[in-house]
Formats: structure tokens, C-alpha cells, sequence
């Protein structure tokens, strides 16, 4: 079978998104050590820490999804191809995030009622004896600044490439200032002799990341299911996709038209029509800006069957 691979038209978008997520990897790889190095007691650096953790999972999942979209080919039992592992990689991604927000905000919880009281001892480096919050905060500081400024590289790309799992990740990146401004509140409050400011810090990081996957997971149950597509940032509907379905009833007035999303593809189908005298591309009916036609895969006709009844 013919292998059906990215429209030619995001192909090389594609090849930066696969290069910058490498470098993610680096870069976080990097701030997962200098994180771990000094945890110490703090609930806030350990579920800082889990949180850059976690930041590997969207990235990671990204490259898998990338290759095999790439590189599967359709077979007998993947007609297909492989268009829609991005979804599924979206998916894994939103319930990893949801889950273990989840747990992070019970522990942090629990420690604030259980009324637990960690300390940030001083350790002694190059002879000198320093309290170890001078390096929390060090370390918090440097993993506000790759995540940044690689989101800022990530948006436009994933907004080229319509991918919901590179746009997630994107914007995960870019409000990670809020991470480090809990985390660094909660190191300096241990210090200042607030007990409470270490569990109260690690609860809202956890809510960010419940909030992360919570949306994610809606958006990404939606495609899987086959929803209407949605928006890059959220479950409410893709106006370009309500644009095209606006379009296709304007030409074929009084028809069912049923959009649902493969990864970034969109595919068509016009109940109550027959298809038009001529032959036409799917890119036909595309609304917009014609270098985002590419997103129209396929669009089918499904005529009124004789006895008026509806075979959707």
C-alpha cells in the first residue's frame, strides 16, 4: 500500500519541531539533575522536580509520534497509516499529567494538614558551610530560563503543524516562571520560618499541572472518539473547522456535514449529497489561507438513501 506521509507542504516544519524537541530533552535533562542535586527536604523542590520530570513526557512522546507518523506505512491491518498516533501520544501525555497532579496535590495537602514542619539544612562545598536554600533557589532560577525560552521556539511551530501535543508542551514551557515563582516562595518562606509556605507552594504547582492535563485530556478524548475537532489550546471547537463546515453548507444547503479530526487532518463527510459533477481535491473546500489547505484529507459524499431514512 502507499505510504501516506505528511503533507509536503509541513514537512520541513516538521523537521525543526523534531530538532527543537531534541534540545528539549537536553535542556531538561539538565535542570532534572541540577533540580535533584538539591531537593533536600522541600515538598516544593521534590514536586517542582516531579513537574520537570513530567516535562519530559510531552516531548518524548512528540518524537515517538513524529517517527512513526513519518515512517509507518499503510498496511492491510493499518489501512490508514499512522496520522492519528499524535492523538494518542496527546492522550498518554494528558493522563500522565492529570494523574500525577492529582497525587502531588494530595501530599501537599496532606502535609499542610498534618502540619509537618521541614527544615533546609547547610551543607559545607568548598570548605564553606551554606544553607542549602541558596542552592533551591539557584536551581529554581535556572529551570525558569530553557523551558522559556524554548516554549517561545515551540508555539509558532506547533500552530504551523496544528499539533496539539507540541502546542501543550509549548505552553507548559512558557508558563513554567509560574512554577519556579511558587517553588522560589516556598524555599524562602522554610527559610523566613513559614513551615506552611513549603506545603502551600507544592499545592499550587500542582494545581498548574492538574489544570495542564485536566485540558489536555478533554481535547485529546475528543479526537480519539472522534469529536469535532478542537482548538489548539482547549476542548472548545476549531474555528477553522466550523469555518469549513459553514462553507461546505453553504454550497450543499440543507445537508448533515460531519467533521472529526486524524491528528491534524480533517476529514469530511457531506450526508444528504450527492458529489458534484466535477472532480475536485478536498483542498477545494478549505475556507482559509491556502497554505493551510492541507489540513482538508478527504471529504465524502454520502447520498439520501431512496427511502429517506438517515444511514449516519
Amino acid at each position: 500500500m502507499k505510504n501516506p506521509h505528511l503533507p509536503r507542504e509541513i514537512s520541513g516544519t516538521m523537521r525543526k519541531a523534531v530538532v527543537l524537541e531534541y534540545w528539549n530533552l537536553f535542556w531538561s535533562a539538565t535542570i532534572i539533575v541540577a533540580m535533584g542535586m538539591v531537593l533536600g527536604q522541600s515538598q516544593t523542590m521534590k514536586t517542582a522536580w516531579i513537574e520537570d520530570t513530567l516535562g519530559l513526557v510531552p516531548p518524548l512522546m512528540f518524537l515517538l509520534a513524529a517517527r512513526v507518523e513519518r515512517k509507518g506505512k499503510a498496511s492491510k491491518r493499518f489501512p490508514f497509516g499512522f496520522h492519528r498516533v499524535n492523538g494518542l501520544g496527546f492522550f498518554v501525555a494528558a493522563v500522565a499529567l492529570a494523574t500525577v497532579g492529582g497525587v502531588l496535590l494530595y501530599d501537599a495537602i496532606t502535609a499542610l494538614v498534618m502540619a509537618e514542619h521541614p527544615t533546609v539544612a547547610s551543607i559545607v562545598l568548598f570548605g564553606h558551610e551554606i544553607w542549602l536554600g541558596w542552592l533551591m533557589i539557584a536551581a529554581q532560577l535556572y529551570s525558569l530560563i530553557p523551558p522559556m525560552l524554548i516554549g517561545r521556539k515551540e508555539l509558532p511551530l506547533a500552530e504551523a503543524l496544528n499539533d496539539k501535543l507540541l502546542h501543550t508542551d509549548a505552553l507548559m514551557n512558557k508558563a513554567n516562571w509560574l512554577t519556579g515563582a511558587a517553588g522560589l516562595f516556598g524555599v524562602i518562606g522554610l527559610g523566613l520560618g513559614w513551615w506552611w509556605a513549603d506545603s502551600l507552594a507544592a499545592a499550587i504547582i500542582s494545581l498548574d499541572i492538574i489544570n495542564d492535563g485536566v485540558k489536555a485530556l478533554r481535547s485529546s478524548t475528543a479526537e480519539l472518539v472522534d469529536g469535532a475537532p478542537r482548538a489548539l489550546s482547549g476542548p472548545k471547537l476549531s474555528d477553522d473547522a466550523q469555518a469549513l463546515c459553514k462553507r461546505i453548507e453553504a454550497e450543499f444547503p440543507g445537508t448533515d456535514v460531519r467533521l472529526r479530526e486524524t491528528g491534524r487532518l480533517i476529514h469530511v463527510e457531506v450526508h444528504g449529497a450527492h458529489p458534484p459533477d466535477e472532480c475536485r481535491h478536498p483542498r477545494h473546500y478549505w475556507p482559509g489561507e491556502d497554505e493551510r489547505s492541507w489540513r482538508v484529507a478527504q471529504v465524502s459524499f454520502v447520498p439520501a438513501p431512496a427511502d429517506g431514512t438517515d444511514q449516519g
